[in-house]
């Protein structure tokens, strides 16, 4: 039987990707606490795990040739474990190229995005001093409602992301384009997403690694101790 996974977690978008996958692939696996507003991320153990101290990030005892392997960066680790598995990549050379266009697609592009909405929508303002910038907010606002009408025309083509199956991509966007309220899009016109949200959301894997630590969650807009640690390191 697989030894369990290290996994380096908490409970934000990114850290959702990998517990939803490792629920997904009934991979078994142990939870480490990173807790990003106190600062868990820069502590040298797990740097030396994640050099660019961000989570998530795993290690698998049952890695290449059966020796251990640490892995960093969501969509690297994702790749991995579908690779692993044999899970959640589609069924051909084809299939795969799909993903890894998604995957890739939500990395570099959703991602970020979402990730600077939430921050300057929702956080920045809350700074001392405050930093409300109608710019940036705009900004980010409409490339995030950019990408998600990519991702709405993509889905009025096929069930799922990459094509008629489920995959890591999905896995990879569901934890962003589930907060879509908190940066400031709307549905209305993207049924497709709409859709879907609620086609993954319902996914027994997506519940459970959704919930993991969940109660953990905070709003970092009244501490400012997190704020320090996150936005000014």
């Amino acid at each position: 039987m697989q030894d369990p996974i290290d996994l380096y977690f908490w409970p934000t978008p990114n850290g959702w990707k990998i517990s939803i996958a490792l629920e997904e692939m009934a991979l078994p696996y142990t939870t480490h606490l990173v807790n990003i507003g106190k600062g868990d991320q820069f502590d040298p153990a797990f740097l030396a795990i994640a050099p660019n101290n961000r989570m998530p990030a795993i290690v698998d005892p049952d890695g290449p040739e059966g020796t251990p392997v640490s892995i960093f960066e969501s969509g690297a680790i994702l790749q991995y474990l579908a690779r692993k598995t044999g899970q959640f990549y589609g069924q051909t050379a084809r299939d795969q190229i799909t993903v890894d266009q998604w995957l890739m697609w939500q990395m570099g592009g959703l991602g970020p995005m979402a990730g600077q909405a939430h921050h300057f929508l929702k956080y920045a303002p809350a700074l001392d001093p405050p930093n409300d910038l109608p710019y940036a907010k705009d900004r980010y606002r409409a490339e995030t409602a950019r990408l998600y009408g990519v991702l709405d025309r993509q889905l009025a083509k096929s069930e799922y992301v990459a094509g008629d199956f489920c995959s890591i991509a999905d896995m990879s966007i569901w934890g962003w384009a589930s907060l879509w309220e908190g940066q400031q899009q709307t549905l209305e016109d993207k049924p497709n997403m709409a859709r879907w949200l609620d086609l993954i959301g319902a996914r027994p894997g997506v519940i459970a690694g959704r919930a993991l630590y969940a109660e953990l969650r905070a709003d970092f807009r009244k501490d400012s101790q997190a704020q320090n640690q996150l936005f000014k390191k």
